[in-house]
């Protein structure tokens, strides 16, 4: 079975993060995500790239994952404003 920390350790490795956070129940999963390499992308891209991170887990290990993802502008912003 496909655990947060596993899924953390995949993102962890394929992409820089400045913050990362996993967490779910072994069959549905979420994940928020900052990295620079989401600076200037959509957030279809953003998603897409995780994705590309996650290759064949996708489909073979994790069933269902919610995705947050932010450049680090965005997430200080969202930081200033209802995380804050």
């Amino acid at each position: 079975m496909t655990t947060p920390e596993a899924i953390h350790g995949y993102i962890a490795r394929g992409l820089p993060c400045s913050h990362l956070e996993v967490d779910g129940d072994g069959q549905h999963f979420r994940a928020v995500i900052v990295s620079e390499k989401f600076a200037g992308l959509s957030r279809v891209r953003q998603h897409q790239l995780v994705y590309q991170v996650l290759g064949d887990r996708m489909r073979e290990e994790i069933h269902a994952l919610s995705l947050q993802t932010y450049a680090p502008d965005a997430w200080a912003a969202e930081a200033g404003g209802a995380r804050g």
